[in-house]
């Protein structure tokens, strides 16, 4: 206002205009800004502002032409809703001074151009001015009313660029709305257009063909009941495809289907247009002929889906389309199910078909919010006088079972590896829950997969999904998190663009969230939910739950990186972490003893003592711990304190291995659970900065205040569980065992074994020596975790010695309570 030449004033408005449907707050600002900057009218004498203010509009209408007009009409509603009840209504004025001016502008332009060469320089601001009253007619048609003469000439436009085509598209879309307005408009003007728009339709391409079957639908239906031309147009098409169809039964190479392909693309895309905006089953169009024409019209289309040429299929399913946007019940014929269930389920078809079948969807269910939106406004007008019957009920019944019978199948189109098939099928999923056409509880685990894509738009597009059902049913997202936690491993592995490197569950930037943290932060707020879903994650690390370990790379990535704020989310994790490495870490043990070749065993001294230590630990709880752990300190003591004692406990069990090394392969397997969650302890440790002695002595059943304080997050502390990626990347788990691999999983073995022998913590020695069984135990997780996690070396032994102190802690201290 105060610096109208200012250059960067269109950025300026773009930026701001799009926050149109932000909170509250900022909502009132920007419609406020740009009331004062557009809205206000302007003194008749001040041409100069006007001009200004028209060309500040034009700029920002050109600026979002690749982004979509939401905001605009969005803006206007907005504006023209807070002064309904207002006798003064400035905004009203302001738009009746912009669209006259507007349109004067477009008319000095043409004259400018007449007189000049450079025509293609104009033409931008041209496609600009009249894009902006199409959006002021879409909004307030009737301000157009007076303009509908002077802006059919321009359906005459010659057509040779871009530009041209959309003077052309708009120009239809303002006369599609603003005709039918009209008091009493001249015969010729109508005829004239009519006419246009048929010559239009004939000559040019589908964009031009869509809007302007459109604007002539509105044209006849509503206001010239012309109906012998529209179905001379139509016979003209149908005709056309019903002798290609012929030909191409008779011979499917024939030459001529060739030479005629583009006239039998043509023919499909228009009898499908036609077939949308008007019903040719009326008297009106086939007089008192008892064929039935959209069964003849589904007949022809399906006839071309089944076509060898990619081309003509994608045409006859936009045809298609079209038709069941008049005739939704021709969906829940069985050869429509099956062609498009079909397309969308089979993983070899063609991508375009996929997108085109989504789109026809989404095009139904757009068509049919606008048809409720239009029969609310009617309802509305007339509900006073009417008894209170619903209107809309069966359109909306009969698009709820469409949803129904598709569902399944657009929902499976989000584990495509190409975005712009999930696209589609995430716009089908958000208009089918905003019209709430099906139970939203079926989506949820979908909605928390998509949350995970790669495109921001996608991601927040699925988070706004999520939070909507979150505020109506409270309750549903923890309840389907688990299973949309898996769902978003199984998007991610279809996205993989490199099969050999193995899935992660955080974001490769320098935030390093994780892909699930916004489904974290909505259950985090619930001690109870949170820590069920918690609880229910670390189950899936236990030996029995059998879950594959790519996927458990994944879920201790995102355990990892979720966005935790208080000491209690951690810390309660650890506690978990712990018990479950005692129930696992022994029955691991166990099975890997009990295929081990039993007459060897005898040469083996250490054998019959992991006997004892593992039957002790499996069957926990039937001695006391601290009576079972003081033998075993004291002969590790001789046991393990020089290396040439571990080489002789190596090969002491390689001679034990049994011929078949599957019970290896599976150890090595389920072991990986368990390492993860050494490392996932280690690493929370390190980012939170914990002490052991904190660490052991949580407790769940505390109340929550006490561990309610803000978590210091350390920088720099990555979560990289090498072993686990090692094991993902050399595929052990099916390729051919050496010796080499064979020694290295003995190796981990032992140091599992050792590991679980020192799990419990050394009570009596608290005056501050370091014990023997602490180095053990520092030792077995060293090695275990490859030299600890990449932060902890040498200089963090401490850190390294009491992880086994404090594993051991959480686990007898939960035996003891």
């Amino acid at each position: 206002i105060e610096q109208p030449t200012f250059p960067k004033i269109t950025e300026m408005c773009v930026k701001m205009i799009r926050r149109v449907n932000d909170e509250e707050g900022i909502k009132k600002l920007v419609n406020e800004t740009f009331q004062k900057l557009w809205f206000t009218p302007t003194p008749h004498h001040d041409k100069e502002a006007m001009t200004r203010k028209i060309l500040n509009i034009t700029d920002v209408v050109a600026a979002c032409r690749d982004t979509g007009y939401d905001w605009f009409e969005q803006l206007l509603q907005n504006l023209l809703k807070s002064e309904e009840d207002a006798s003064y209504k400035p905004v009203k004025k302001a738009c009746t001074q912009l669209v006259d001016n507007l349109v004067e502008h477009i008319l000095k332009y043409e004259e400018s151009l007449s007189d000049s060469d450079n025509k293609g320089v104009n033409s931008g601001r041209l496609v600009a001015c009249i894009t902006t009253l199409f959006l002021f007619s879409k909004i307030r048609p009737q301000l157009m009313v007076k303009h509908a003469m002077t802006m059919q000439p321009y359906l005459t436009t010659k057509c040779s660029t871009q530009n041209d085509f959309m003077v052309i598209c708009n120009v239809a879309k303002i006369l599609e709305l603003v005709v039918p307005l009209m008091e009493h408009p001249s015969e010729t003007f109508l005829a004239t257009i009519e006419e246009d728009l048929m010559k239009l339709i004939i000559k040019y391409g589908m964009t031009v063909v869509q809007h302007c079957v459109s604007c002539l639908g509105a044209v006849v239906n509503k206001v010239t009941q012309n109906y012998k031309f529209v179905w001379a147009c139509f016979n003209r098409y149908y005709g056309a495809l019903s002798k290609l169809k012929n030909q191409h039964q008779e011979d499917p190479n024939s030459t001529i289907l060739t030479a005629n392909k583009p006239a039998l693309l043509r023919s499909l895309f228009t009898v499908g247009a036609l077939c949308r905006h008007f019903d040719f089953d009326q008297e009106d169009f086939k007089g008192n002929s008892k064929v039935n024409i959209k069964d003849k019209v589904l007949e022809l289309l399906m006839y071309f889906t089944k076509h060898s040429d990619e081309e003509v299929q994608t045409k006859a399913i936009i045809g298609l389309g079209f038709a069941f946007i008049q005739h939704p019940s021709l969906m829940f014929e069985q050869e429509v199910k099956t062609l498009y269930n079909s397309i969308l389920s089979d993983k070899n078809c063609s991508v375009n078909l996929k997108i085109q079948v989504l789109k026809n969807l989404q095009t139904y269910l757009q068509e049919e919010d606008t048809r409720m939106q239009q029969a609310d406004r009617d309802w509305k007008k007339v509900a006073k006088q009417e008894d209170l019957k619903e209107m809309g009920d069966i359109s909306s019944g009969m698009s709820s079972s469409i949803m129904q019978l598709y569902l399944k199948q657009v929902l499976e189109a989000f584990f495509h590896n190409q975005s712009s098939v999930r696209h589609f099928a995430l716009n089908v999923i958000a208009l089918t829950l905003n019209q709430g056409l099906i139970h939203p509880v079926q989506c949820v685990p979908y909605l928390i997969a998509m949350g995970t894509d790669p495109e921001p738009s996608m991601r927040n597009k699925a988070d706004q999904q999520l939070v909507e059902i979150d505020k109506k049913y409270a309750g549903f997202i923890h309840m389907k998190a688990v299973a949309g936690m898996k769902m978003s491993y199984q998007v991610q592995q279809a996205i993989n663009t490199c099969p050999k490197d193995p899935v992660r569950g955080f974001r490769h930037d320098e935030s390093s969230s994780a892909l699930c943290s916004h489904l974290y932060s909505m259950i985090r707020g619930n001690r109870q939910h949170r820590r069920a879903f918690l609880i229910s994650l670390l189950n899936l690390f236990d030996d029995t739950a059998k879950t594959e370990v790519n996927m458990l790379l994944y879920i201790a990535d995102n355990l990892a990186c979720f966005p935790y704020q208080t000491q209690e989310e951690p810390l309660f994790i650890m506690h978990h972490i712990d018990i479950t490495l005692s129930v696992s870490g022994s029955n691991l043990l166990q099975s890997f003893k009990e295929s081990m070749v039993k007459d060897k065993k005898k040469e083996r001294k250490p054998s019959s003592d992991e006997e004892t230590e593992s039957e002790s630990n499996s069957g926990s709880g039937s001695e006391s711990e601290e009576e079972a752990s003081k033998p075993r300190r004291l002969r590790k003591r001789v046991d393990s304190d020089s290396d040439s004692d571990e080489e002789n406990d190596i090969n002491a069990v390689m001679k034990c291995l049994p011929e078949n090394s599957a019970p290896l392969i599976e150890f090595a397997n389920v072991s990986q659970g368990i390492l993860l969650l050494l490392m996932l302890k280690q690493h929370l440790k390190n980012l939170c900065g914990f002490s052991d002695s904190k660490i052991q002595k949580y407790s769940p059943s505390e109340s929550a205040k006490v561990y309610d304080k803000a978590i210091n997050r350390k920088t720099g502390v990555h979560f990289h569980p090498k072993q686990t990626l090692d094991f993902l990347r050399s595929d052990m788990a099916n390729s051919k065992i050496t010796e080499e691999v064979k020694r290295s999983i003995v190796k981990q073995y032992l140091d599992f074994k050792l590991l679980m022998e020192h799990l419990d913590p050394d009570e009596e020695e608290e005056d501050g020596e370091v014990s023997a069984s602490t180095n053990a135990r520092n030792k077995a997780i060293t090695s275990l975790l490859g030299g600890g996690s990449p932060k902890n070396n040498a200089a963090e032994t401490e850190d390294d010695e009491s992880d086994g102190e404090d594993r051991g802690g959480g686990t007898s201290g939960v035996r003891r309570r």
